[in-house]
């Protein structure tokens, strides 16, 4: 069984940082894509930032691109995402995402992965 657990979550004021940090334990290789989405109120899932399995390949939304970025640890089985200069639209809850075979591949849509965390809540307050 494989198992996302996202952390990091929490309150922040308008400009601020936050890191989200996702593990993976189970039956899964490192060798795999990894990504960030986020839910805001009212809204439908929306893709975040993608990682390929060894970090050459990163992708992020227009929406936080220059203000954030996406990493991962293949020893620690583990990606993070850095949120900086933090909006008030930014507040949603981010999952993280993994895909389900090897590949040097970034992806953008929920429909290509298929392991999901449960989310943790980033909300900012203005």
């Amino acid at each position: 069984q494989v198992r996302l657990v996202e952390s990091g979550g929490g309150l922040v004021q308008a400009g601020g940082s936050l890191t989200l940090s996702c593990t993976v334990s189970g039956r899964i290789t490192n060798d795999i894509p990894m990504g960030w989405f986020r839910q805001r109120p009212g809204k439908e899932r929306e893709f975040v930032a993608a990682i390929n399995w060894n970090g050459s390949r990163q992708l992020m939304a227009e929406s936080v691109k220059g203000r954030s970025s996406i990493s991962r640890n293949n020893v620690q089985n583990a990606v993070y995402l850095q949120l900086n200069s933090l909006k008030s639209e930014d507040t949603a809850v981010y999952y993280c995402a993994a895909g389900g075979r090897p590949t040097a591949e970034v992806y953008l849509s929920t429909d290509d992965y298929l392991y999901w965390g449960q989310g943790t809540q980033v909300t900012v307050s203005s």
